[in-house]
């Protein structure tokens, strides 16, 4: 049995099924699910991520997240923790460019949050001369000061979408017509909750949210508030979600959600504006985009330093990532970042209060 053919089988006896739960069975299915059943990530997978793109990415994250750690009087023990981390790419050069850090890699705690056993044995390999835990969820993190990064983790959380109809809202859901998946609307419906949207939408306008992404954020600006620390979410997105912004990715390429469930990765774009509202124990910088981000941080200066050793096709690649990482026409807009500290205290470097 194909994960479409389970998936039809539940709407055939249960009814229709939200989007949010279609995501989770798609991407987390124990047997069938994307992340158990498929190459996520690199040039052989579906789709290439930061740390793919080029090392000085992990590495100035990782100088980021030690400064902050120095400004916060360098507080040891320390969790440091990474949310979804792929191949463990972003890690590993974030632990070789802190190297330098007098004292940061001795009080660091490395916990990686991974849900999917196949990713923590890529991850196992990656980072095998280092004393890694994994934890299922980021409410399992020990309580002492955390310094986090969260890389293209929050888009791929599960999405509810509702469609605006006059003073109520209609929630998209997936339902079967013959042997297809189709996407319909249930009846019209009073959201309290999104009570605050009527003032920028009009009929038939789609907003997004992800309590679980909240939650999450919720979850770390309580242990930042009480133990002190900062995290760093890059993801694309927005400040607030306008729009149907959920895509499927195979081979590179966006295709039909709904066409081939569990083959395809899906994701949808972070509203920033609701993990700001959630993270109301401490403070939240304000979102910038990654490429005016690593341009603070000195990604040119450091793209210059490994260029002098290279020639040919691995010089061109190296321009070509620089280029990828931080150009507005490429990742450079259309991701951002966004910090968590403890108020009254100071961002990470390259983002303002």
């Amino acid at each position: 049995m194909t994960l479409k053919d389970h998936i039809i089988a539940r709407i055939t006896a249960e009814g229709p099924m939200r989007l949010d739960d279609y995501m989770s069975t798609c991407l987390l299915h124990p047997t069938l699910g994307y992340y158990t059943s498929q190459t996520p990530f690199g040039q052989q997978g579906d789709f290439v991520t930061a740390p793919d793109i080029s090392q000085m990415f992990g590495e100035l994250i990782g100088l980021a997240l030690a400064q902050a750690w120095l400004d916060q009087g360098a507080p040891k023990p320390f969790t440091l923790a990474e949310l979804g981390p792929g191949r463990g790419t972003l890690m590993a050069d974030l632990l070789r460019a802190t190297r330098q850090v007098p004292g940061f890699l001795d009080a660091a705690e490395i916990i990686l949050i991974e849900a999917s056993p196949a990713l923590r044995d890529v991850q196992r390999e990656t980072l095998s001369q280092h004393p890694v835990r994994w934890l299922d969820t980021a409410f399992d993190l020990p309580d002492q000061p955390l310094f986090l990064i969260a890389n293209e983790f929050f888009d791929a959380l599960p999405i509810r979408q509702f469609q605006r109809a006059g003073p109520n809202w209609r929630e998209r859901s997936i339902g079967v017509e013959g042997a297809a998946l189709t996407m319909g609307l249930s009846p019209a419906q009073s959201r309290p909750e999104l009570n605050f949207r009527l003032k920028d939408t009009k009929d038939g306008d789609l907003v997004e949210t992800c309590t679980l992404a909240s939650t999450i954020t919720a979850q770390i600006a309580k242990r930042i508030d009480a133990y002190s620390g900062a995290a760093l979410i890059v993801d694309y997105g927005d400040w607030r979600s306008l729009g149907d912004t959920l895509q499927a990715v195979q081979g590179h390429k966006t295709t039909d959600p709904l066409a081939e469930p569990g083959r395809a990765d899906l994701t949808a774009h972070v509203d920033f504006e609701a993990l700001a509202m959630a993270a109301t124990d401490c403070a939240y910088s304000r979102v910038t985009a990654q490429g005016v981000f690593l341009e603070r941080l000195g990604i040119t200066q450091r793209a210059q330093q490994l260029a002098s050793a290279l020639s040919g096709s691995a010089l061109e690649n190296h321009i070509a990532a620089h280029r990828r990482l931080t150009h507005p026409a490429e990742m450079g807009n259309l991701f951002k970042v966004m910090a968590l500290f403890p108020k009254g205290g100071t961002p990470p470097p390259g983002l303002d209060p």
